[in-house]
């Protein structure tokens, strides 16, 4: 016999201790959560992938010499294309017709240096654009009070980009010796004269006729040497001694020349000339030179001034420009700003001076380098 007390009907058992079991659930403490995972733990865990990265620098500023060489170099690309656009220019220029009338140039022979000047002045292989400055740089006269004959040997130093070259090398052809100096073409790329000294070969290549005849001789510019010793009639630095001056060479140099050139050899300047007081080192940088100082210096060397010209003289230059002497034609330093008014004042205001190597002086600097 069952226990009234004890008995629970079967279909109200599994219901009431669920309601029991619930009731105790609302009086409980709720379960803590789950501690969150560390994230290095996480990254460091095997196939599990990092989700941050490392934070990248940023790259420190330029300092100012960076930042000029890298200005230098993106003018030097510039240059370099420019170049080459004209070099092809003037390469299609030369027709079988030009070849033929250079040729002949070259190979007259002229009775003394005014009329081989005048014929090679007045040469068809000259480039475009470079008689027209004749009327800034005169070579005719320049040339004459240095001077010239076509028999002479002559010693070119720096010839830039061959103007001078152009008249020079026809008018010495056929009697005469041309020798021009030039740093390495194959030197490094990244070097300004480098570039020069590539430019000037290609110059000269362009036309075997009328500059096969030209000697160039590859000069380290930071330690001249020559290997000409007493050989040079006549050698001319022309609107390149305030590199020299900027590079720290013109003792150098001019030992170098002096070495050269026979007893008695001449040596002919044009220089951009700057105001009587200023000062060399400062003026050098902007191209220009006081005349008085650089008579001074070049005398030091073992030379005597034997004349001197205004021909190139012009008063209109003031010398006070931002891009310095390179601001006037036919650099034009500030391209299109201010162009006509620097192309009313026209190529610098320059001194032309003749210099004869003194009798009795010595050369200085030991034996020349062959």
């Amino acid at each position: 016999m069952l226990d009234r007390r004890s008995w629970v009907p079967p279909f109200f058992g599994r219901t009431f201790f669920a309601v029991i079991a619930c009731s105790a659930c609302h009086g409980a403490e709720p379960p803590a959560p789950a501690a969150p995972i560390a994230t290095a733990a996480l990254s460091s865990a095997p196939g599990v992938a990092s989700s941050s990265r490392p934070v990248t620098p940023a790259p420190a500023e330029p300092t100012p010499d960076e930042k000029k060489r890298a200005e230098a170099q993106r003018d030097l690309q510039e240059d370099r294309a420019t170049w080459q656009r004209d070099n092809e220019a003037e390469l299609s220029r030369w027709t079988p017709e030009l070849h033929e009338a250079a040729k002949s140039l070259a190979e007259k022979t002229y009775p003394n240096g005014r009329a081989a000047i005048q014929a090679a002045t007045l040469g068809k292989h000259r480039k475009p654009g470079n008689a027209e400055r004749d009327k800034y740089r005169h070579p005719l006269e320049t040339l004459g009070l240095f001077g010239f004959r076509p028999t002479m040997t002559v010693l070119e130093v720096s010839p830039g980009d061959g103007w001078y070259t152009e008249i020079l090398a026809p008018a010495l052809a056929a009697n005469g010796k041309l020798i021009a100096t030039s740093a390495d073409p194959g030197g490094p790329p990244d070097e300004r004269s480098t570039f020069y000294a590539q430019r000037f070969a290609a110059f000269l290549g362009k036309a075997s006729e009328v500059y096969g005849k030209v000697n160039t001789i590859t000069v380290d510019g930071k330690a001249p040497s020559l290997g000409l010793d007493g050989n040079v009639d006549l050698a001319l630095v022309m609107r390149e001694v305030h590199g020299m001056v900027n590079s720290g060479t013109l003792e150098a140099w001019l030992a170098a020349i002096h070495r050269a050139l026979k007893p008695g050899g001449v040596l002919g300047i044009e220089e951009h000339r700057a105001p009587a007081d200023a000062n060399p080192k400062e003026s050098a940088k902007k191209g220009y030179l006081p005349e008085r100082w650089l008579i001074d210096r070049i005398e030091e060397a073992g030379f005597k001034l034997a004349a001197k010209s205004e021909v190139n003289a012009n008063p209109k230059d003031t010398k006070d420009y931002p891009g310095g002497v390179w601001t006037l034609p036919p650099s034009f330093a500030e391209k299109d700003k201010d162009h006509d008014k620097y192309a009313n004042i026209g190529e610098s205001d320059r001194m032309t001076l003749k210099f004869v190597k003194a009798s009795g002086s010595k050369d200085v600097g030991g034996p020349a380098k062959e």
